[in-house]
């Protein structure tokens, strides 16, 4: 048993399961799969958590809590690049943790990446029903959503402030929040249909929000009052805390750090896009070229914006006065701009649509690659349409899931759980290239992540930081998280583990015992080079 959890897996296994019926199309190129990375990114960052971040916890600061972020997300994004061009199949960090530290930290990753992508999207459709309520007045149309299908039935609040009348959760008198069900229901259909129509629906969505960015930029800087920039940091430069004890700057009421870097922390969220591209390796034309493409173009272009749009937003509306759920399209009410403000809330809809899109298109394939290797049941899980070439059965389920929890929690309840998950897996891609770089120093790297040991050691310090940074509850929810997964791979996933069976096929047919060369080493040459003819 012990050599099994720390067996790692062999890229020839790996390269085995794309071929056949599991196989997904491969029909993506470096442009799709840059606009699938910056329709991830862009959406629920720039349209709500600005809001949220900077009315609570950093003010105008907001743009050095982004830089911060930014930083961090450059050193991972360097590592996901470099095993995405190593190991073109689906699962991200997870195939990447099996390739690399063994079966425990595979499934410990992967099971993580169900709560980042999950809870990640609910999210999402929270952020996309605030906007749906916003833009429907212009057309009459508020009348037909009564108050009680608007919002989930409680509420949480980090500092007092309107609609807030003290801190800790409060009851908001509605049911549920209906567009949040509806709209993912909707995307549930569509990526049920298949990845080639999903991309090119989610193209044409990153187009209208890029533009509507970009306006909100152009136009914004008209209305900036360089006094709503003073104080330039309320809430301290720092928010530092060990599990939810502050080491550095303030605490709010509820006990939770605020300040830049507590900021930074929650913001981090919306830098998930650029992972979810080497998701869909699998299914990239050219995936050694086009995958570090797509992630380093998606999180460059997503960076510069996230900055501009902040420098707006604090300068138009004064820090206390931000909304938290449509704080972009309320700045243009504020400053008496309401054409701007439903252009504003259409172009936020459909951003905050193609970012639902991408992590609902995202998670079904993680479990796609748990059920390859039988940690998870392989009849459900990874079950392909036989038409649609998709994952059919697990979108269902993720559209039930996510339809479930945007329907009733909160914003900063969901965003907050979804950001402990999205650290801890920066964290392990980049022990990973360290890891990789030592044992398997001439593996073949189309795409070689710039500055190793210094790259990879900088984005686990980096994440680590802002990890610490996060409230203590969402240590709490991750432990809790992960101890279901311990239980589901010790009762199934261990006993049912293609990899315990392919070790056991191997010591009875070569004679090799479990602690011999299969148990540990992976083959990670170029198919061409002389070690692995006639093999």
């Amino acid at each position: 048993m012990a050599n099994q959890l720390w067996a790692r897996k062999p890229l020839s296994l790996l390269l085995e399961e794309m071929v056949g019926d599991h196989r997904l199309r491969r029909v993506l190129g470096p442009v799709q799969l840059s606009a699938l990375g910056v329709g991830a990114i862009i959406g629920t960052g720039i349209f709500i958590l600005t809001g949220e971040a900077a009315h609570d916890r950093t003010g105008p600061a907001l743009m050095l809590s982004f830089v911060v972020a930014g930083f961090a997300c450059v050193f991972a994004a360097l590592c996901y690049a470099e095993f995405a061009s190593m190991v073109p199949v689906a699962g991200s960090a997870y195939t990447y943790a099996y390739a690399t530290l063994g079966e425990l930290f595979a499934w410990i990753i992967g099971w993580d990446l169900i709560l980042e992508y999950a809870v990640g999207s609910a999210t999402v459709a929270h952020g996309w029903s605030a906007h749906f309520q916003e833009f429907i007045p212009l057309f009459g149309l508020d009348k037909y959503l009564p108050f009680v299908l608007s919002r989930g039935p409680f509420d949480y609040c980090v500092t007092v402030s309107n609609g807030c009348p003290h801190t800790g959760f409060i009851a908001t008198g509605a049911y549920f929040d209906l567009p949040a069900i509806l709209i993912t229901f909707i995307l549930t259909v569509i990526l049920v249909k298949g990845i080639k129509e999903s991309a090119s629906f989610n193209a044409v969505m990153v187009g209208i929000k890029l533009v509507i960015v970009l306006m909100v930029i152009g136009i914004g800087v008209f209305y900036i009052n360089p006094a709503n920039w003073h104080p330039f940091a309320p809430f301290g430069y720092t928010g530092i805390s060990f599990f939810g004890h502050t080491l550095f700057g303030e605490t709010a009421a509820t006990g939770q750090p605020i300040g830049m870097f507590a900021g930074a922390a929650i913001i981090f969220f919306a830098y998930i896009g650029f992972d979810s591209v080497s998701v869909h390796s699998e299914e990239a034309k050219r995936p050694a070229r086009d995958v570090p493409i797509g992630i380093i173009t998606s999180l460059i272009v997503c960076t510069i914006l996230y900055i501009a749009v902040s420098a707006v937003l604090t300068g138009m509306v004064p820090t206390n006065l931000i909304d938290k759920n449509a704080g972009v399209v309320k700045a243009f009410e504020y400053v008496h701009l309401p054409w701007m403000q439903y252009l504003v809330a259409a172009g936020a809809m459909t951003g905050i649509t193609s970012v639902l899109l991408v992590m609902m298109l995202s998670q079904p394939r993680v479990m796609l690659a748990l059920a390859r290797d039988g940690l998870v049941p392989k009849a459900f899980f990874g079950a392909i349409h036989p038409k649609f070439r998709t994952p059919w059965k697990s979108t269902i389920l993720t559209g039930l899931f996510v339809a479930s929890m945007a329907g009733f929690l909160p914003l900063t309840l969901l965003a907050e759980m979804t950001n402990i998950g999205t650290l801890f897996a920066f964290v392990i891609v980049c022990a990973a290239v360290l890891v990789m770089r030592k044992t398997n120093p001439n593996a073949n790297r189309p795409f070689r992540a710039p500055f190793v040991p210094l790259t990879p050691i900088l984005g686990i310090l980096t994440c680590l930081l802002l990890m610490f940074s996060l409230p203590a509850e969402n240590w709490w929810r991750l432990i809790i998280w992960l101890l279901i997964g311990f239980v589901i791979y010790f009762a199934y996933g261990r006993k049912h583990s293609v990899m315990k069976h392919y070790l056991e096929h191997e010591i009875s047919t070569h004679g090799i015992s479990p602690g011999g060369a299969l148990a540990t080493d992976i083959d990670l040459k170029d198919p061409g080079s002389p070690e692995n003819k006639g093999d």
